[in-house]
């Protein structure tokens, strides 16, 4: 009879499988995405060299896609490092096949988030203007100080669960073997190991949650603090968060079901981790909703005049068509899918979630482009059409998301296996105390 390590080894081969078999599919994927990123980099040379004047940006709306797509990006990373952090906080035991690939989320759309503010520089360089001369009265300085801080915890928190992995793949051998004996970090799996990369974790998860709380606050400080109509709300900062968690769920499960299908992980995301996760996505839409209707009631009921020009603009004006998108991709789609048992399938529940997240993007975009257009100042309303510069430049971005995960997944396991095993061994018996524990009668 097989040691019981070796047994859990042998049932766990599947996450391992896409490190060691790569099939033609990927390569292709990888080689048209490739493609696209080029493009992108090659449009944004042709953008350095000859200016803003690519864009479709001009006054007095000048700021589009590259911030709309900086609020997105930087709002789905909330689906990583927070979800996960609470889950873990709360001793959730169906988080485990979903922690890691939530964790991968959060640091490749912040590196991709956080290069959008250098994007919609002209001079790339200027940027160290903001680290020579920046003001501490200053929300772009708050933003780009919180933005690091957010990062460089979640990669820390990326990476600590991931050593016991990498210390698996170490002892089995084969290419990059020194890669994975540097980031091991000689680990054996001794119980004091265990308990000190426990101990870091729970510190970790602690500290992690405020940090991506203000990131986004911060984000929407630099629309709230300013006097333009449509962005100065104090509601902004919760309404933020919560945006930014609900694209994040729908983001996740987008990637569940992607890799679900293709890497054949059926064991291990089972249909209860979908119930659970699309719950969350409910609840979040209904959250969102009622922000979204606070903050055009209290605008419609004060009835300030630039107000109220923005608002009609977004209702029944030349932004109606992404105002009712939005309301339709965040409220009704998820809320009329997740509502009812019949359509919660997979499917159904992917379905919303492209929904959410195309609703997302639409949300940051009335934000940005309606108010800039329409400003207080008696100047004709600005008019932006994005050029093919930002839609590279955007479907760059994209690329480099799905090629992240690819390219990770080619080194580390997606799912963590060691907290796999954990939970059938000592988790199990930690929910069945701690249910012991809620019992009438019980010591």
């Amino acid at each position: 009879m097989k040691p019981e390590n070796i047994e859990l080894a042998d049932k766990d081969e599947t996450l391992f499988r896409p490190i060691y078999h790569t099939g033609t599919g990927f390569y292709v994927t990888l080689g048209i995405l490739g493609l696209i990123l080029l493009w992108a980099l090659y449009m944004y040379v042709m953008q350095v060299r000859f200016g803003l004047g690519m864009t479709g940006m001009n006054q007095p709306v000048t700021w589009g896609f590259y911030i709309v797509n900086f609020v997105f990006f930087i709002g789905i990373s909330h689906a990583g490092t927070l979800i996960s952090a609470i889950l873990r906080l709360s001793k959730a035991e169906w988080r485990r096949p979903i922690t890691r690939m939530a964790e991968v989320i959060t640091a490749i759309v912040l590196a991709i988030g956080g290069l959008h503010p250098i994007l919609d520089l002209g001079r790339p360089d200027r940027m160290m203007n903001l680290l020579e001369a920046g003001r501490l009265q200053s929300p772009l300085l708050w933003d780009v100080t919180s933005i690091t801080a957010y990062f460089t915890a979640s990669t820390v928190y990326l990476y600590l669960p991931m050593i016991p992995d990498i210390a698996r793949i170490r002892d089995r051998g084969g290419k990059f073997k020194w890669l994975y004996a540097f980031m091991a970090w000689g680990w054996q799996g001794t119980e004091k190991q265990k308990r000190v990369l426990n101990r870091a974790i729970n510190i970790l998860m602690v500290m992690v949650i405020p940090i991506a709380i203000s990131v986004h606050t911060v984000i929407s400080y630099i629309f709230s603090m300013t006097l333009q109509p449509g962005w100065h709300s104090t509601i902004f900062g919760p309404y933020f968060v919560v945006g930014a968690i609900f694209s994040g769920i729908a983001a996740l499960l987008i990637v569940m079901i992607a890799f679900r299908k293709v890497y054949h992980f059926e064991n291990y995301l089972k249909e209860i981790h979908f119930q659970y996760l699309s719950t969350l996505l409910l609840i979040m839409s209904l959250i969102w909703s009622y922000f979204t209707f606070s903050e055009y009631l209290t605008g419609v009921f004060g009835a300030e005049p630039h107000e109220m020009h923005i608002i009609l603009y977004k209702f029944t004006g030349p932004f109606a068509f992404y105002f009712w998108g939005m309301i339709l991709c965040n409220f009704l789609v998820p809320v009329i899918i997740i509502s009812f048992k019949k359509l919660r399938t997979i499917t159904g529940i992917f379905i919303a979630s492209v929904a959410v997240v195309i609703g997302m993007w639409l949300e940051r975009f009335i934000i940005v482009v309606p108010s800039l257009a329409n400003p207080r100042l008696d100047v004709p309303i600005g008019i932006y059409v994005p050029t093919v510069l930002e839609w590279a430049l955007f479907a760059g971005g994209l690329a480099v998301f799905v090629m992240g995960f690819m390219i990770f997944s080619k080194f580390f396991p997606l799912i963590s296996v060691w907290e796999i095993e954990e939970g059938r061994t000592h988790g199990r018996k930690e929910v069945e105390n701690r249910i012991e524990s809620y019992l009438p009668g019980s010591s």
